[in-house]
């Protein structure tokens, strides 16, 4: 069974859009602090920094599957759903009050950020996303 990384994040009253919903474009937020988390704090509490040197995005896609009101926080969980050696694709569902409200895919490429060009994946790395791989 494939782990998940499970991070609950608020709402803010800034995500609202005029129906009164998470405006679309501020789920890509929400998804973004749970990746952060993931990455820099999950990582980070298993002795791995280098993610933190720099990740891109390269491409994202996400389905709504119903409207998120303004209220609890909204729990994510991600995993790994393609690990290649230059990139690897972060999947995610979004549960508002237990409902599955939405779900995205990240591709994500790590990148050196000081000498601006995509890298591969450290042995380090790998071995921390391995735990999270869809099987």
């Amino acid at each position: 069974m494939t782990n998940r990384f499970i991070f609950d994040v608020a709402v803010r009253w800034s995500d609202m859009d005029a129906y009164g919903h998470v405006n679309n474009a501020r789920f890509l937020t929400l998804y973004e602090e749970a990746r952060v988390a993931m990455f820099f704090l999950g990582a980070r509490a298993q002795g791995l920094t280098s993610f933190e040197d720099g990740i891109v995005i390269s491409r994202h896609e996400i389905d709504y599957l119903r409207p998120v009101d303004f209220g609890e926080d909204v729990r994510i969980e991600l995993w790994i759903a393609e690990l290649r050696a230059g990139s690897f694709t972060v999947a995610y569902e979004l549960f508002d009050d237990g409902a599955l409200a939405s779900r995205a895919r990240s591709v994500c490429v790590p990148f050196n950020l000081a000498e601006q060009f995509p890298r591969r994946l450290t042995a380090a790395e790998r071995d921390f996303l391995k735990p999270y791989l869809e099987s």
